[in-house]
């Protein structure tokens, strides 16, 4: 003890010498393992050098004795690779882990653990096996950073020995006194007890799919960080003794993310489970990014048993999201009893003959995506005549996937949209197409309306529009589909000037991280250059809210996309009327990220001041200021309470806002220093 008080002692002498001679100039800082999006970063170079924020934890082997005693080694490690003291005495900053130890038996696919506890729910009194960490453990030094855990658990004495056999760990480093937060790592070490190779591990979904939008895993408090972790716990044993419901990872996911769309929940329903310390998390009004028909949007070809979705159909598995079907009784099924997962793929194979079949890809069938469209693709050739004043004219063709020509009178809807200045749209017109005349594969149309005589600078014409084609025509299947073609846009001068592009803040790839296949009003929208031409700092949604609900809200792409990202944290109410009248609320919805990293959506830095290239205020009579400055647009849609529009409103005069003297790349409170993690 005396020697342990000693070594506390010792670094925290240590550390106050490096901050004095740090500030003396006596030490140089080294090279920052951190990003500008990182608290470390701007943390004093002294105190980083000697607390070495962060955490890495690996499980180096493990043994099951005899006797049934589970025994694992493992290093604690800051990311240089420094070791670390569990107990945080001889270096900064203690380490909690905690060790799961399960196994996945001969013939099966799914862990089951050793290591559980037994939870009665206060409120049905019914008792649940649940799995979990091992408590009761104990612990030995054996180096520096490295320990054996001996698992209070033990194996029992009929285990086999030739299958899979896995350890968990998860830990939290906490630096909360330095000013530098939490550090959480996992790890999952597989094994066969008898020595031989591992050649089976669970591997269905990869943690980097997840973080493709969820930037980055991180639950029950941000230890758990990874899939191959949390199959460990969430398995079939598991039940929230509360609600009835199964945790397993494969029927509880698949749940989650459909929540508003369950049968059970569109009938009038919840999904709840009923977590640690009894707090309840209702996932009612979730909404999926993307289509939830598209199974590959999480099941991706990167896992062993990505395929799985294809492959083993299960009641379990398909349930979880068709979960008014009652295997039981065949309700729902074609009244059809499945009394076992037997013959599931029997009729459920991987692919059919036709689409919308019973095959799996045929019930999961996205009617746009379908290989029997004979697709619309647009091209923008040239812009004529578009000079301030005059009426711009725009040569275009259409064909279909095959090459053929298609004339603009065939096609359901065809509009040009002609916005500009690019630095911020503030004009914009939309005129039916159908009407152009042409000769071969191309087309021409003549703008009725003109570009403003006292228009500068660069202007944009897009297109968008589909056909309707019928799939299936004469079966009982049969039905209308839009084959809408991707949009694309031109820039043109109407002054002589350089040709300048609106600037890039977010590209269509960013948003399809996580909603795959953005595509908006009937699927005529489907490109962010497309989007912005109509969503800008002066468009309103005053055309379509009706007299009793007015003022008009904003429909200004930044204001409007930040506000629905940040729905459930709003200090108020975000609805838009759309075509038809049509209200749409937001308030439920919910990032699936940290929206403090700008940079999931944002590229080129777009996110820092001062905004580039763009000058117009934005127009919000719903709002607490109207009109307002774009910066101020643009950071009041996150941060929504009235005190942020009184603090914006006070550093913006009649010569603009003053965000960037304290909000600047540079400052004090700079954007990726306040958002920073």
């Amino acid at each position: 003890m005396i020697a342990a008080i000693r070594s506390y002692a010792n670094w925290r002498l240590a550390l106050a010498v490096a901050l004095l001679l740090g500030a003396a100039g006596l030490i140089s800082a080294p090279n920052s393992q951190f990003t500008t999006r990182d608290k470390a970063y701007y943390a004093d170079a002294n105190l980083v050098n000697f607390v070495r924020p962060g955490l890495v934890v690996r499980v180096l082997s493990a043994e099951i004795a005899t006797d049934g005693t589970i025994r694992a080694r493992i290093k604690l490690t800051d990311p240089q690779g420094l070791p670390l003291d569990r107990l945080g005495v001889t270096t900064p900053g203690p380490v909690a882990v905690s060790l799961i130890a399960g196994h996945i038996p001969k013939g099966q696919t799914q862990y089951v653990s050793y290591t559980t506890r037994v939870q009665t729910s206060p409120i049905t009194r019914v008792a649940a096996t649940q799995a979990g960490s091992d408590a009761g453990g104990s612990w030995a030094a054996v180096a520096e950073g490295e320990y054996t855990y001996t698992f209070n658990t033990r194996a029992p004495s009929t285990i086999d020995r030739t299958t899979t056999h896995s350890i968990g760990i998860y830990s939290t480093r906490n630096l909360t006194e330095f000013d530098l937060g939490s550090y959480r790592d996992d790890d999952v070490f597989n094994f066969v007890p008898d020595g031989s190779r591992v050649t089976l591990t669970r591997d269905v979904v990869r943690t980097a799919t997840c973080n493709r939008c969820h930037d980055q895993l991180g639950l029950h408090g941000g230890s758990r960080r990874s899939v191959e972790l949390c199959v460990m716990c969430h398995t079939p044993q598991t039940t929230d003794p509360d609600t009835g419901n199964t945790v397993d990872f494969k029927v509880m996911v698949h749940k989650i993310h459909m929540g508003k769309d369950l049968p059970s929940v569109q009938a009038g329903g919840k999904y709840q489970i009923i977590g640690n310390q009894q707090s309840v998390n209702d996932y009612s009004k979730v909404g999926f990014p993307a289509d939830a028909r598209n199974c590959q949007a999480c099941h991706e070809t990167a896992a062993a048993q990505a395929d799985a979705w294809l492959t083993n159909p299960t009641r379990a598995s398909c349930g979880s999201c068709h979960d008014n079907v009652n295997f039981a009784t065949g309700e729902n099924h074609v009244d059809l009893p499945q009394v076992s997962d037997n013959k599931c793929s029997t009729c459920h194979e991987p692919q059919g003959e036709l689409e919308y079949d019973a095959s799996i890809k045929g019930g999961h069938m996205i009617a746009r995506f379908s290989r029997e469209l004979p697709g619309t693709v647009f091209e923008l050739v040239d812009v004529s005549d578009g000079s301030a004043g005059k009426r711009p004219t725009v040569v275009f063709s259409i064909k279909d996937k095959s090459g053929r020509t298609i004339l603009p009178s065939e096609m359901t809807r065809l509009a040009l949209v002609l916005a500009g200045p690019t630095t911020d749209y503030t004009t914009m017109v939309s005129e039916d197409a159908r009407q152009a005349q042409g000769q071969g594969s191309l087309f021409y149309w003549t703008f009725q309306a003109p570009i403003p005589a006292d228009a500068k600078g660069s202007f944009t014409v897009g297109i968008e529009g589909y056909r309707n084609a019928t799939l299936l025509a004469g079966t009982k299947q049969e039905q209308v589909v839009r084959d809408a073609g991707a949009n694309k846009v031109r820039h043109f001068s109407v002054d002589g000037s350089p040709v300048a592009p609106r600037r890039t803040v977010v590209t269509l790839a960013k948003c399809n991280a996580c909603h795959n296949s953005l595509s908006l009003h009937g699927d005529n929208r489907n490109n962010v250059e497309q989007c912005v031409m109509c969503h800008n700092p002066v468009m309103t949604d005053v055309a379509r809210r009706p007299a009793s609900d007015m003022p008009s809200q904003s429909v200004d792409f930044r204001t409007m996309i930040h506000r629905i990202h940040s729905g459930n944290t709003l200090a108020n109410d975000f609805s838009i009327y759309g075509f038809g009248g049509t209200k749409f609320n937001f308030n439920d919805i919910g990032f699936p990220g940290d929206r403090r990293n700008c940079s999931t959506c944002h590229v080129n830095n777009s996110e820092q001041l001062p905004l580039r290239a763009t000058n117009r205020d934005v127009t919000d009579p719903r709002g607490p200021l109207s009109p307002m400055g774009p910066v101020t647009a643009a950071c009041t849609s996150c941060h929504s309470r009235i005190e942020t529009a009184s603090h914006a409103l006070i550093n913006t005069s009649r010569l603009g806002e003053s965000c960037a003297t304290c909000h600047g790349p540079d400052s004090a409170f700079a954007i990726n220093r306040v958002h920073a993690r």
